[in-house]
């Protein structure tokens, strides 16, 4: 498989290194020059778009330009681009995995965490919150996990306001807060407070290989067969993995 992987940070890197491992033809694109030029995207197989938000729509429109028609977007702070990027994809008949976060531990962690959330808030007496670290370089804040985990956790108790309410929306705001510091690749808490415990869910990345590898999965799941053009969630591919996955056996006693 050829891979093209536009952003040379830290996870365009990760990505580079496992899709090597795994025997698969790769490229990478840096940023644009500083007059705004940049070359012309070469032909692959699947493109993965690892830079920076402002930067997405750019770069999908030149790779689509090139004749690729085949995305992974594993980076965040792009939601403003969100329609355009979609009406990209739609005239080019691409198709795009998304997701702020391409760890399968993580995607996972999401379904959990909304899960909780409900029953939670069924329960009464439990205030939810949300606090991620990261290394003091990241850029957005809080994390596009954050904001998705705050979007899983506002649609199953909707007593709290999310990121996307309007500023006049009188519910109270759930507590996201973000930490820059250190090296850490990423740390997520959610928290449900009540009056006499409080439950935690953590969910921490030891390193970019859970990156690395959802995002070779998502991929994979793109080349298995021709799919709808437009914006796929990483949900779909999970789902793939998950019916793919032999229950465990088991362990003996």
């Amino acid at each position: 498989m050829q891979l093209l992987i536009i952003g040379a940070g830290r996870l365009g890197g990760a990505i580079a290194q496992a899709a090597t491992a795994a025997g698969w033809s790769t490229g990478i694109m840096g940023r644009p020059a500083q007059d705004g030029t940049r070359p012309a995207a070469p032909l692959a197989d699947v493109v993965m778009e690892t830079s920076v938000g402002h930067a997405v729509a750019a770069n999908l429109a030149d790779a689509l330009a090139a004749g690729n028609r085949r995305f992974v977007i594993g980076t965040s702070a792009w939601d403003a681009d969100l329609p355009r990027v979609r009406q990209l994809l739609l005239e080019h008949d691409a198709a795009a995995v998304v997701a702020p976060n391409l760890a399968l531990g993580a995607a996972i962690f999401l379904r959990l965490v909304e899960q909780a959330a409900a029953m939670y808030g069924r329960a009464g007496g439990f205030e939810p919150s949300i606090v991620e670290w990261h290394r003091r370089g990241k850029a957005d804040r809080p994390s596009g996990t954050a904001r998705h985990l705050a979007r899983r956790v506002v649609a199953a108790d909707p007593r709290w306001a999310g990121p996307d309410a309007a500023a006049d929306d009188p519910r109270p705001a759930l507590e996201v807060v973000g930490i820059r510091a250190g090296v850490a690749p990423g740390t997520h808490l959610v928290t449900f407070d009540g009056p006499g415990e409080t439950v935690e869910l953590r969910l921490a990345a030891r390193d970019r290989t859970g990156y690395a590898d959802g995002a070779l999965a998502a991929a994979r799941w793109l080349m298995a067969e021709d799919r709808e053009a437009g914006l796929h969630p990483f949900d779909a591919v999970v789902d793939s993995l998950l019916a793919a996955t032999p229950a465990a056996e088991a362990v003996p006693a």
